[in-house]
């Protein structure tokens, strides 16, 4: 199933910044001039400092940032009450709530590239495989990055669950995900809308991001990129895939807020002249929990794969900080340990 897309779409509805769709790519509305990376500026950023510090020492790793495995019957169905959510690293995390089984950008490989030897080495093993997973319902993608999007992961849920597995993609990337041999895709413009016939009482909705796509040197722009709220009658859930800070954060809030829990992402952030334009930082992400009206968030996007120069373990410390600073309770936007599960808002 796909949403209609027009050639040019604008932002016709006052607060409500819509996608962009011009000579075959798709326009960054959130900046003046497209978001590019040329030789010379990744050149500097190679050049710069890196204080990320990731130890080699494996026993140094599993003690500053531990892997627990989780406990496969507490995740074999969505609970009763409330909302469990498991993070299995970077940005996938396992979300039940409402009856729904849901996956986020799901990477289990030991690299992020195009190649299997190729690209960023996770320095943190996922704590289950994908032949752990308890049946899922449904994967949303956020956009088309290799950190984000992993084919020989798509292949292996593909393998598992088959039609059975509902992929919601944005805009443009339904091609490719038929391609990699998933039946049942629906892809969606920005603040489009959609339910599952397996759980009616459970909306879908893109929403924008300030990111971009890409998975090779001839298709930037070419698919939409997004995050995505998924929203059931008790519980809702917000997934911000990949972002830098814009305004559409209080849109999405005034839209579809207050979330029981956002995943906000809060690594690859240094150097920020590099970073800025790409990834939020962590102030940025406290005042995204606070436009998003998010009763609890979720730190993602960190701690797995070595993407910057901002020490590996900033979020720990900085996010506390941050929210303190903003007069808010720390409880209220957590790191979690890789396989941990959180269970919120259960009935005592």
């Amino acid at each position: 199933m796909a949403a209609n897309l027009t050639e040019e779409s604008a932002s016709c509805q006052v607060g409500i910044t819509k996608s962009v769709y011009k000579n075959g790519h798709f326009m960054n509305p959130f900046k003046d001039g497209q978001q590019q990376s040329n030789m010379l500026s990744v050149f500097k950023f190679m050049a710069e400092k890196n204080n990320s510090k990731v130890p080699s020492s494996q026993s140094v790793l599993d003690e500053t940032l531990p892997i627990v495995k989780p406990d496969a019957t507490e995740i074999s169905t969505p609970p009763e009450t409330g909302i469990r959510l498991t993070w299995i690293g970077h940005a996938t995390v396992l979300a039940q709530f409402d009856g729904i089984t849901v996956l986020t950008d799901p990477i289990f490989t030991d690299r992020c590239g195009m190649m299997s030897w190729q690209g960023p080495k996770r320095f943190r093993p996922v704590p289950l495989k994908v032949n752990e997973l308890p049946k899922l319902d449904a994967v949303v993608i956020s956009h088309s990055h290799y950190d984000h999007l992993s084919r020989p992961t798509v292949l292996e849920l593909n393998k598992k669950f088959g039609k059975d597995l509902h992929w919601f993609v944005p805009l443009k990337l339904g091609e490719w995900m038929k391609a990699a041999g998933c039946e049942t895709v629906t892809e969606l413009d920005w603040w489009e809308e959609a339910h599952m016939d397996s759980h009616p009482g459970v909306m879908f909705a893109c929403t924008p991001t300030d990111h971009w796509g890409m998975r090779n040197p001839t298709d930037r722009y070419k698919v939409l990129w997004g995050s995505w709220v998924i929203k059931g009658p008790n519980h809702s859930f917000y997934f911000a895939g990949d972002t830098a800070y814009c305004r559409t954060f209080k849109e999405i809030g005034q839209r579809y807020g207050p979330f029981s829990v956002a995943a906000i992402p809060v690594g690859a952030t240094e150097p920020r002249w590099f970073m800025k334009s790409m990834h939020c930082n962590i102030p940025e992400a406290v005042q995204m929990h606070q436009e998003l009206k998010a009763k609890k968030s979720l730190a993602i996007h960190w701690g797995t794969f070595n993407l910057s120069y901002e020490h590996y373990l900033a979020p720990l410390t900085e996010i506390k900080e941050n929210m303190e600073k903003a007069g808010l309770p720390a409880e209220d936007f957590l790191t979690k340990k890789h396989g941990e599960i959180w269970h919120l808002f259960a009935d005592n």
